[in-house]
């Protein structure tokens, strides 16, 4: 790769397996400026569930649904700056986020906790916050997934999701935090695999003109967000895209569309797949499928963008900003809720055992990235054990029987059960509802979307599975600031 970008590659995304240590990250980013001193190094670095700088501890932020919970643009504002600051430190210099879907539907299996919320100006006035604060620490920020994916059931990683809501809801809603992400001067703009015959009836949001040049490129005069910016594609070889027209084709046609830049790599993708790209877009042009201008015009703008990055960020940006190293803990504390409200309860004292219901993990998210409250209670409360179960232990051992492993195991330490979007789990409910049944007493913390009544003696809504989310949690378990906690 470093031999492409003096051949002319313009950018460079980085993943978590990229990524050991701030130090190395630091060190790999100035390897890749020697070839190339206006290269874009991107990352997905969101915070809250989605990190990869933090990938194998937890992220020392909370995500946008916290942070929406909160509903103060100025924490939102700071934590985006802390985070653009400890980006821009280790070389990275073009984020993809922030998430500025609007999380309408709670069924939702891919966006939930990483949305703000479900109110279009909410997201709005927290979407323009976390621009201003990440691209005042030098770091462009990559607003995401446009026009919005909010309202879909189905993971575009896994196939496309179709939103049929109209032009007015569209107006209305999904492009409310986006007409705010322009105008609060988003550098990027990452298009989405959905499909919305509103728009288009043919062609993903990522493939379609209607989508790309005819509603985010178009004057507001005439009724468009008149964003100017570089337009990123997500993942190309997500099976949105992949299945139905190959990353070789799907490629051409985005950048047809209006894209100025292909985002690959997510499924390991090598130099071949950096080559067979290029030698498609190259075809495309000799065959008259895609228009050398329009080529020539995507290229402007990585250009344009990876000049902004140059004067702007890097390190030498980060040491002008005060390190806020305590912001993501404290917006984490701020955004827990604990029902019911004002009553005291019984604060876990000795070793408890935390019981994580584990649901499968979004690709987005991923595998690796550790949460829950366990360790961080063990912290607390030496001796404390925990256990994760899955849907296919309840299925194994039957919800009961899965409930009576749990309680002989559990022996007479207080239990703490930790779910992650129990509304969209019936294996999860049912196994909750049986073990509140034989222990009353149990704590519960919903580290998802707080869709489901609040159960639990008490019940911790985190807003998310950030590793600050589950100190604070761990916090209140113990009694320490339960009452710094207040319920909706």
């Amino acid at each position: 790769m470093l031999r492409r970008l003096g051949e002319g590659l313009a950018s460079v995304g980085l993943f978590g397996r990229n990524i050991a240590t701030p130090e190395q990250l630091g060190a790999l980013t100035a390897q890749l400026r020697a070839e190339r001193d206006d290269v874009l190094v991107a990352i997905d670095e969101e915070g809250g569930d989605v990190t990869r700088l933090e990938v194998r501890t937890g992220s020392s932020f909370p995500g946008n649904l916290a942070l929406g919970a909160v509903d103060d643009p100025e924490l939102t504002r700071a934590v985006a700056r802390e985070l653009g600051r400890r980006l821009a430190e280790c070389g990275v210099n073009l984020n993809w986020a922030p998430s500025a879907d609007v999380n309408s539907n709670p069924d939702n299996p891919v966006i939930g906790v990483r949305s703000f919320g479900a109110e279009p100006g909410l997201v709005a006035r927290h979407t323009a916050a976390y621009i201003e604060g990440l691209q005042g620490a030098g770091v462009a920020a990559c607003t995401k997934h446009f026009p919005g994916h909010g309202d879909t059931a189905v993971d575009s990683h896994h196939s496309l999701p179709r939103i049929d809501a109209g032009l007015d809801t569209l107006t209305a809603r999904e492009l409310v935090p986006f007409r705010a992400a322009v105008a609060a001067g988003t550098k990027a703009v990452m298009s989405a695999h959905i499909l919305l015959p509103a728009l288009d009836p043919d062609l993903p949001a990522t493939l379609s003109p209607a989508a790309l040049h005819g509603l985010l490129r178009r004057p507001v005069a005439d009724g468009g967000l008149g964003f100017d910016g570089m337009i990123v594609t997500d993942g190309m070889e997500m099976r949105a895209i992949a299945d139905a027209y190959g990353i070789e084709r799907g490629s051409v046609l985005a950048i047809a569309a209006g894209a100025d830049a292909i985002c690959v790599g997510g499924g390991l993708a090598d130099e071949g797949t950096v080559l067979r790209l290029r030698d498609a877009l190259v075809s495309a042009v000799i065959e008259g499928r895609l228009a050398e201008e329009r080529l020539a015009e995507a290229a402007a703008r990585v250009r344009g963008l990876g000049e902004w990055t140059r004067r702007s960020g890097g390190p030498r940006a980060a040491h002008g900003i005060e390190p806020a190293a305590g912001v993501g803990l404290a917006a984490a504390r701020r955004a827990l809720r604990v029902t019911p409200a004002g009553t005291s309860y019984e604060p876990v004292t000795g070793p408890a055992y935390v019981a994580t219901f584990t649901p499968v993990a979004n690709i987005a998210v991923g595998e690796e990235t550790p949460w829950g409250v366990g360790a961080e209670l063990a912290r607390l409360r030496p001796g404390t054990g925990a256990a994760t179960y899955g849907r296919q232990d309840a299925e194994a051992r039957g919800v009961h029987g899965l409930i009576e492993y749990m309680l002989d195991t559990a022996g007479d330490r207080r239990i703490v059960a930790v779910v992650r979007d129990v509304h969209r789990h019936p294996w999860m409910a049912d196994a909750l509802d049986a073990l509140l049944t034989a222990r009353p007493e149990t704590v519960v913390v919903e580290m998802g979307v707080p869709q489901a009544p609040p159960v639990g003696a008490p019940h911790i809504a985190t807003h998310g599975a950030a590793r600050v989310c589950g100190r604070a949690a761990a916090e209140v378990i113990v009694g320490n600031g339960a009452g710094d906690h207040p319920g909706d």
